[in-house]
């Protein structure tokens, strides 16, 4: 057997994992942990491309509901020498994991101190830093509106002026829900998705479909402005969601 055929079985082997750990804690609280699949690549890599772009400026980065770290083995590599990562999950079980994968990354190797785990919410964070990027994965339409809100305040204070906040949701979600749940979890749904339409005509600046994604997903790209928040024009890049 040969190194790659090896290297390729371990990867899946990992994923299997991943897959089969989400659907447990799915089981167990999918209002924490909001999806029954680990991220595809295309997602993580569309979630973590604003680091990309930094180029080798050293960064402040915060990944938020990170799960069992399928965005975060995409944005490790990206990080510039002398970045810092902050990972915040919710979950006690995946926080552990997380643990493990900063310890035992090879691009970390000797660097790992610059990479932290939190297990708390983001709204309960401790921290004196802010970010040039935040990553956020955490399944907003499982929350309620009251809750988006203050976590996306709580973002727009955490980033730096002219940094860059990326999340993702769902394609369908509100159709389905129509459907299948009752009217009042309908209502909750209608109303995340308005406070996070708001967010979005403020301070977007791009939308991208990963169709290849379990289920299908928009990412998102929002901007804290450098100076006074003006009326923002929600500005949706070629292939975007329609």
């Amino acid at each position: 057997m040969d190194d790659w055929t090896t290297s390729h079985d371990r990867v899946l082997a990992q994923r299997n994992a991943e897959g089969w750990m989400f659907l447990i804690e799915a089981a167990r609280d999918l209002r924490t942990t909001g999806a029954i699949a680990p991220s595809s690549k295309t997602l993580a890599r569309l979630l973590t491309d604003p680091v990309h772009k930094h180029g080798t400026q050293p960064l402040n980065v915060l990944e938020v509901g990170a799960g069992t770290g399928s965005v975060t083995r995409t944005l490790i590599p990206r990080l510039s020498r002398g970045s810092r990562l902050d990972i915040v999950e919710a979950n006690a079980r995946f926080a552990a994991q997380l643990r493990h994968l900063v310890r035992t990354h090879p691009r970390l190797t000797g660097e790992s101190e610059r990479v932290h785990v939190h297990h708390t919410l983001v709204e309960q964070l401790d921290t004196i830093h802010l970010y040039d990027v935040i990553v956020s994965g955490l399944p907003f339409t499982n929350f309620a509106p009251a809750q988006v809100e203050t976590i996306m305040n709580r973002y727009m204070e955490l980033l730096q002026p002219g940094g860059t906040l990326t999340y993702f949701a769902y394609r369908g979600t509100r159709y389905a829900r129509a459907v299948t749940a009752s009217r009042a979890e309908a209502r909750r749904h209608c109303a995340v998705e308005e406070v996070l339409a708001d967010y979005q005509r403020r301070y977007a600046i791009g939308c991208w479909s990963v169709w290849g994604n379990l289920p299908p997903a928009n990412v998102w790209q929002l901007r804290r402005p450098v100076s006074v928040p003006a009326p923002a024009t929600l500005d949706i890049t070629a292939g975007a969601a329609q």
